[in-house]
């Protein structure tokens, strides 16, 4: 029990800590144990059900023993169209044991999970903080091979042993993957130390002016004016504030931000201080999802030199009012923390569940402090604007979408990876960079997003006020089978509700069970019209962006592809829709009776 209490004093026993107490918990037994969460309550004036409501809510934090190695395979649709199955079935093989289980001696677990941010390189796997690209069986035995061996995950993709806090590290696993760059993003030849010595004698209203004036929106999909939002955060008698940065990239098929943080770290970090001194906060926290924790120690080692430089901590650049510093927090596997409410819960030690809103982040955000929550695209772009001035940037793009922006494009084409565009170019021209040459449709940003036909959207503009997208660009060529897609979406929101309002909670279920249906041959016309109007209501009544959106994968392609859905059905005859099942229903009757005589017999 020592090293419970050495952890809990490491972090004050504060409660809203509790993500880092978990991690360090997890980090020295490999899960959280039942014995110390009663000292857990009492030192953090919790109860112990209040611990486990939190752990468990979680992806990663496992309340029993895993096996040494437990494996991850991300499950995504992409994943799925370069050779998930044979990767799935060569896994099973190669452990001893089925997914969602633990081979007899717990050597080795498997367990699927969603995007890691990986999808320009899937099929893609997590085994402990390392990760694995383009897998094949080949590739398979291989690893479990030397696992079995008694090698580490480490010893596999870093024989060299490198630097866990270097860039080389990283690459030894992952690849960047950047195909085009333009104006923006990338450069990497910022003058930190000077920039800094402008910003800090900049007056904090001239620098929200300036990117008030650039027209700078949010680059996590929401689209809000960013000079707007520090400016409402600021606008108040509060003296605490704080900045914080939304890593958290769970949006299947967008990968920009892992490397945004590989390439452009100091960058990032910088856009946060610019935002501190503009709002007046002293605190900056990257909320850094836990599939990439691989880039942790490089991330706290580019904070470390930024301290050395003077960049963060007290009196940054030698101004006496100005005390500004960054730490990391990790999460745990929820993608319903990209949402910015859902995230400051999480950082308060919760379960990530979205606020009602208002009041908003800017009033009462981390702490019930003003809080300004940016995306890691946006900071570089602040960063970038401080550099070349509002103008430069509000020239290129569109007149409501100004600058450039980042795919993330993966799917059929012959070059996925990342593209700097600028806002206004059509689908079309992305496509044809990305070497996309029979593409039949298009999900943009993700399943949250649009899916859009090819031949009917293909001149349409790449822009906030036309086609918007949040980063992530998945193609399908018509060897693809939409609906399978569909479901796949539709599963995915069900598994990352967060359960805390009905209409997502239930909603989803039965939109699901309606495309299931679909693609069984087992819908008619009125199954159609029910999902429309359901989509339409959990869209309407959801608590948060992802209730809010969910529907949409049905939705979009009813609207853009309806003859996939029309080719399915068949005609209703009489009163029943066509999957009831009459067999099945006399068999839960009978099994029901035969259960309810039991119960009288033994009473």
């Amino acid at each position: 029990m020592k090293k419970i209490h050495e952890i809990l004093e490491n972090h004050n026993s504060d409660r809203t800590r509790l993500m880092d107490i978990l991690w360090d918990i997890q980090n020295q037994w490999g899960y959280i144990p039942d014995e110390i969460l009663p000292e857990m309550a009492d030192k953090l004036g919790l109860t112990e059900l209040d611990i486990r409501e939190t752990y468990s809510f979680y992806h990663f934090f496992l309340g029993k023993p895993p096996a040494k190695h437990q494996i991850y395979l991300s499950d995504t649709v992409i994943a799925r169209m370069h050779g998930y199955q044979a990767v799935y079935d060569a896994l099973e093989q190669e452990t001893g044991c089925i997914f969602g289980e633990k081979d007899v001696t717990d050597t080795f677990g498997l367990k699927t999970t969603s995007c890691i941010g990986l999808s320009d390189q899937e099929p893609a796997m997590l085994i402990g903080k390392e990760v694995f690209t383009r897998l094949t069986p080949e590739k398979i035995s291989q690893i479990i091979s030397r696992l079995k061996r008694g090698d580490s995950p480490a010893d596999i993709v870093n024989p060299d042993g490198v630097a866990s806090d270097t860039l080389a590290y990283i690459n030894t696993m992952v690849e960047s993957g950047i195909r085009s760059k333009g104006a923006v993003f990338f450069q990497n030849k910022t003058d930190f130390k000077a920039l800094l010595n402008q910003v800090i004698n900049t007056r904090p209203e001239v620098i929200i002016n300036t990117v008030s004036e650039s027209g700078l929106r949010g680059r996590g999909g929401a689209g809000f004016s960013t000079g707007l939002k520090w400016r409402l955060c600021s606008d108040n008698d509060e003296n605490t504030r704080f900045v914080i940065c939304n890593a958290d990239e769970g949006e299947p098929g967008t990968f920009k931000d892992r490397v945004l943080l590989m390439e452009s770290p100091k960058e990032v970090i910088f856009g946060m201080i610019t935002t501190g001194h503009a709002i007046g906060a002293q605190e900056g926290i990257i909320y850094l999802r836990s599939e990439y924790y691989y880039l942790k120690d490089y991330l706290e080692k580019q904070l470390a030199d930024f301290r050395a430089e003077g960049l963060l901590g007290k009196c940054i650049g030698g101004k006496p009012d100005f005390n500004f510093d960054v730490r990391i927090q990790m999460g745990a596997g929820a993608y319903i923390c990209g949402d910015e409410t859902a995230l400051i819960e999480s950082m308060e030690g919760k379960r990530g569940t979205p606020r009602v809103k208002p009041p908003y982040p800017v009033n009462m955000g981390y702490l019930g402090k003003p809080t300004s929550v940016n995306n890691v695209e946006s900071f570089v772009a602040v960063t970038r604007i401080m550099e070349e001035g509002a103008l430069w940037f509000k020239a290129m793009g569109t007149a409501e979408s100004t600058g450039t922006r980042l795919l993330s494009i993966s799917g059929d084409c012959d070059a996925p990876g990342i593209y700097e565009i600028e806002w206004g170019v059509t689908l079309n021209e992305v496509l044809k960079k990305a070497g996309a040459k029979d593409a039949w449709a298009v999900q943009v940003s993700g399943p949250s997003g649009d899916c859009v036909s090819v031949k009917k959207d293909g001149n349409r503009a790449i822009a906030l006020e036309d086609l918007s997208c949040n980063g992530s660009f998945m193609v399908f060529n018509r060897s693809r089978d939409l609906l399978a897609i569909v479901k796949h979406f539709m599963q995915f929101f069900v598994n990352e509700s967060c359960g805390i309002c009905v209409p997502c909670r239930s909603g989803n279920v039965d939109l699901l069970k309606k495309i299931s249906r679909v693609i069984e041959n087992k819908a008619c016309q009125k199954d159609i019209d029910e999902v429309v109007a359901w989509g339409k209501l959990v869209r309407k009544t959801s608590r948060c962006g992802l209730g809010g959106t969910s529907p949409k994968p049905i939705l979009t392609t009813l609207e853009k592809f309806p003859e996939i859905y029309q080719e399915k059905l068949v005609k209703q005859i009489g009163p029943l829709l066509p999957s009831f099942d009459l067999i099945e229903s006399q068999r839960g009757y009978l099994e029901a009776v035969a259960t309810l005589n039991n119960r009288s017999t033994c009473s």
